[in-house]
């Protein structure tokens, strides 16, 4: 089945076997700010703006943010902390996740497309 941005799902991950919810968000320094996205996997057409790759992320790291593998490119070393955080669910099993980055870069190239938002 394919999915947006010419992803495309194995086949495992479309049904139900495979499938979560997660309220995404990241906050700045002393929570200064907060911006959040709900995520429904799998996602084409949802509120995150790049949730098939999220979704297609997660799936890979079978529903564990912190296994969630970014691409690794560069940054600065500006200290800017901030903080993502995932809970909902992954195929009815809790998730709760939470890491502070020293910038948005960083956590960028840490997890990719899943907190692109």
């Amino acid at each position: 089945v394919g999915g947006a941005a010419g992803l495309v799902w194995p086949a495992a991950a479309v049904g139900d076997a495979e499938h979560g919810r997660l309220i995404l968000t990241v906050s700045g320094g002393q929570n200064t700010w907060t911006r959040g996205v709900q995520l429904s996997c799998p996602e084409e057409n949802g509120p995150h703006p790049h949730g098939a790759a999220a979704c297609a992320a997660l799936w890979r790291a079978q529903g564990e943010p912190g296994a969630v593998i970014g691409d690794g490119h560069r940054c600065t070393r500006e200290y800017d902390p901030v903080t993502a955080t995932a809970e909902g669910d992954w195929n009815g099993r809790p998730v709760v996740w939470h890491k502070t980055y020293p910038n948005a870069c960083a956590l960028d190239a840490a997890k990719g497309p899943l907190f692109r938002f």
